[in-house]
């Protein structure tokens, strides 16, 4: 593989905002893609600026967009449009998430790439997917997840909660991610070439990570509720006050497990035998029983004690943590995860993606400030700081 990584050579050209491209597009770039970020020079793309917290970029924005090239163009100009045109001429991708219809306007929607840049491979995230009653509609994280019926699984009866981390973004930049790698494995074994097109929608998304709600439903008739820091399929299977106040979470998946907590980590022979708990559908329908056996025992140990124990019984285990408990987290530190990105506002530490490669260090490049590799960009596309082609 060497150095460079698997996609060295590989040009993405990112028409994007917010979360979900930019999350394929830097995924990409994790693995050697060089990544232009095509932005409005008025402003940019909007996650700049949905905080400052970071020497004056957004959290969001410095997450999603290390190791990128900013180059402004005002794609209302025939000006800009010709640089664009110029840049996807020596592009392998083309990522965007803009608003329904905005690709189609500007004259670069995959049916238009098809035919204007037939090599290229476009990559198309947008809220629900065409051809529906909500096509036309903008979609947001929590919107979707509101739509897509997974806020009704989260939280508490009668207190529907949006999943913290921006799922339907993340989760849809990774599939077209995956997918934009499918194409080009595809056309390196020589089993494609012409247009290619990609077309991923937070809603879909979505609808696959309810799967198992959806299926459970469809077969029972039955609209699960959620349980807060548990599962509605598994008990017992949550979240649990220690007597030093903390929160610890236990976790069994089969009967073999609850044998275990209940035998050698409670000490309760008499649950271990109560028919109410053999199997799992009878810890489900009794959760609230054993929750309160186990919540009184937790009760009465710190946490160090009830994780101990909890390892010596081969029960999962872990410690409810808050964001600052994370940062100074000592698996993160131990495996050596944090590296420096570099910003406009200075070097901030950030984690390497999830995946390890053998013999490959992710580039971990800076954070672009607004249009700084414009003039770069053009020079090599052969158009001056004036926009005149040369």
């Amino acid at each position: 593989m060497g150095t460079t990584g698997p996609l060295a050579g590989i040009t993405v050209v990112a028409l994007e905002q917010a979360v979900s491209a930019p999350m394929c597009t830097r995924t990409l770039g994790d693995f050697g893609a060089r990544v232009i970020k095509v932005e409005n020079p008025e402003g940019g793309d909007f996650a700049r600026h949905y905080d400052d917290v970071v020497g004056g970029l957004g959290a969001h924005f410095v997450w999603a967009n290390r190791g990128k090239e900013s180059v402004a163009l005002d794609l209302k100009t025939p000006a800009g449009m010709t640089a664009l045109h110029r840049l996807l001429d020596r592009a392998d991708v083309l990522v965007s998430n803009l608003a329904p219809g905005a690709t189609a306007k500007l004259g670069i929607s995959p049916a238009d790439l098809a035919v204007s840049h037939p090599e290229l491979i476009a990559v198309e995230i947008d809220g629900y997917g065409a051809g529906g009653p909500l096509s036309h509609k903008r979609a947001y994280d929590l919107l979707v997840q509101a739509e897509s019926g997974a806020c009704a699984t989260t939280g508490r009866p009668g207190a529907p909660a949006k999943a913290g981390p921006p799922i339907a973004d993340v989760c849809s930049g990774l599939y077209a991610a995956l997918s934009v790698m499918a194409l080009l494995h595809e056309r390196a074994r020589g089993r494609s070439d012409g247009p290619a097109a990609v077309a991923v929608s937070l809603f879909d998304t979505m609808t696959e990570l309810m799967g198992y709600s959806l299926t459970y439903t469809r077969h029972t008739g039955i609209d699960q509720e959620p349980v807060g820091m548990g599962s509605p399929a598994v008990a017992p299977y949550g979240a649990y006050a220690t007597a030093d106040g903390h929160t610890v979470v236990l976790g069994t998946t089969n009967d073999r497990e609850w044998q275990r907590l209940a035998r050698e980590l409670l000490d309760r022979p008499d649950l271990a035998d109560d028919a109410r708990f053999a199997t799992n559908s009878g810890r489900v329908e009794y959760r609230s029983a054993l929750d309160a056996e186990i919540g009184a025992w937790c009760a009465r140990h710190d946490l160090a004690q009830v994780q101990d124990s909890a390892d010596a019984a081969g029960i999962g285990n872990a410690r409810l943590n808050s964001p600052s408990d994370v940062l100074a987290h000592p698996q993160l530190t131990a495996r050596d995860r944090w590296r420096r990105v570099d910003t406009p506002g200075g070097p901030v530490p950030a984690l390497l993606p999830p995946a390890v490669l053998s013999g490959y260090e992710p580039p971990m490049g800076a954070i672009p400030a607004l249009g700084e590799h414009t003039a770069a960009v053009l020079a090599e596309l052969g158009i001056s700081d004036e926009g005149e082609v040369l």
